[in-house]
């Protein structure tokens, strides 16, 4: 057997093996159901993964519900996408922007039981697929909605429901109740170094 041959063969063997592992783990996970994901972590890319879940979504036509904290003061990608090419999504912004901008605790207060008033009517509705509760962890870290009231509602959810949920930290209470938790690390940002945010990457 030739070097190449050897090697092949190895390849193929280390695959085989690998498979025979894939195929095990998927047959294992027999549970049919909605999960709830939380992206969380000071990297950049969270709002950015839970959209993509939308679009994954609607690939198959799902019904899709978004709801963003926090941004809306300036529009973004998503935002204009949403409205003007995809209208069937019902899509809710709190519309207030950053907290640091609006440096108004009570009217943010207001602004998020507003909002979270529409995303609790969706995750009781059971014709949703997929909710994205995009910066809701802001939220919970300002103390700008009751941890409780908002924990229940995820984990009450129909049983057919994905929920995600993204932003930075939550607590650990939100971590407990999601099945997947991925964190998103910050190794190098162009905004550190003097670049603009770029629209279509950065909103």
């Amino acid at each position: 057997m030739s070097e190449e041959e050897n090697k092949n063969a190895k390849h193929k063997k280390a695959m085989e093996k690998q498979k025979e592992k894939v195929d095990a783990a998927i047959a294992a996970a027999d549970e049919e159901r909605g999960v709830a994901i939380l992206i969380t972590g000071n990297g950049k890319g969270k709002s950015s993964s839970g959209f993509g879940m939308v679009l994954r979504s609607l690939g198959y036509d799902h019904k899709v519900g978004v709801v963003q904290f926090i941004k809306g003061a300036q529009l973004s990608g998503e935002e204009l996408y949403l409205k003007n090419q995809l209208p069937d999504v019902d899509f809710y912004q709190m519309g207030t922007g950053f907290t640091w901008n609006t440096q108004d605790r009570t009217a943010d207060i207001e602004a998020a039981e507003a909002t979270w008033a529409v995303a609790e009517k969706m995750l009781a509705d059971d014709s949703y697929n997929l909710v994205l509760l995009d910066e809701l962890t802001y939220m919970l870290a300002y103390k700008y909605l009751d941890e409780d009231t908002v924990l229940n509602a995820i984990k009450n959810r129909p049983r057919g429901m994905s929920v995600v949920v993204t932003g930075r930290g939550g607590g650990s209470a939100l971590q407990d109740v999601m099945d997947t938790v991925s964190e998103v690390k910050d190794v190098k940002h162009a905004y550190k170094a003097g670049v603009k945010a770029r629209q279509g990457v950065d909103y």
